[in-house]
């Protein structure tokens, strides 16, 4: 029978199942190095600066700032949507349909949604406010529609012009003829 002998554990092994070293009283006079913090001075530091619960007022203000970050969302997109519309040209192509489909999908859609978009941000002290946060909002929207509506005109899809509506026009009948001898 060979005996086979195992190794001893690596030495990290061992200091890493044995507890760490108590602080004797001469290290614990030398102060931390800097950016550590020792437990004790973390909690010290806790109960000083524990933060008191923001008060109603500050609640109300604080969603009011939100709201109108959210209402003027809209005109962030303004220009980005403006170069995608002159970047994708005016002729028919699949990129310049589904770029005015989405110009006019998104704000309708958002418009639609106004009272849900700003539901949680409601408060009955904020409520009069909220209406011209709302405001803003459809109004917002109606210019990336209106984005969309210049978008499908320069595209000629929009009929504008008198040739556009001749299916519907009627002959014209002269009230005088003129008749020249040969």
């Amino acid at each position: 029978m060979s005996t086979e002998r195992i190794p001893p554990p690596p030495k990290w092994v061992v200091e890493l199942s044995s507890p760490p070293p108590s602080r004797s009283k001469n290290v614990s006079s030398l102060p931390d190095p800097p950016g550590y913090l020792s437990s004790k001075a973390v909690s010290k530091k806790t109960e000083k600066n524990a933060r008191k619960p923001p008060t109603q007022q500050e609640m109300d203000t604080l969603k009011l700032k939100k709201s109108w970050e959210i209402a003027l969302g809209p005109a962030k997109q303004l220009p980005m949507q403006a170069i995608m519309g002159y970047m994708s040209g005016n002729s028919l192509q699949i990129f310049s349909i589904m770029m005015v489909f989405m110009l006019f999908k998104g704000p309708l859609q958002a418009i639609a949604a106004t009272n849900v978009t700003f539901a949680r941000f409601e408060a009955e002290s904020t409520k009069s406010q909220m209406l011209g946060v709302k405001a803003v909002y459809v109004l917002m929207n109606c210019l990336l529609l209106a984005l969309g509506v210049w978008k499908v005109n320069a595209m000629g899809l929009l009929p504008t012009t008198r040739s556009d509506w001749l299916a519907w026009e009627g002959e014209r009948t002269p009230s005088e003829r003129a008749y020249f001898p040969s």
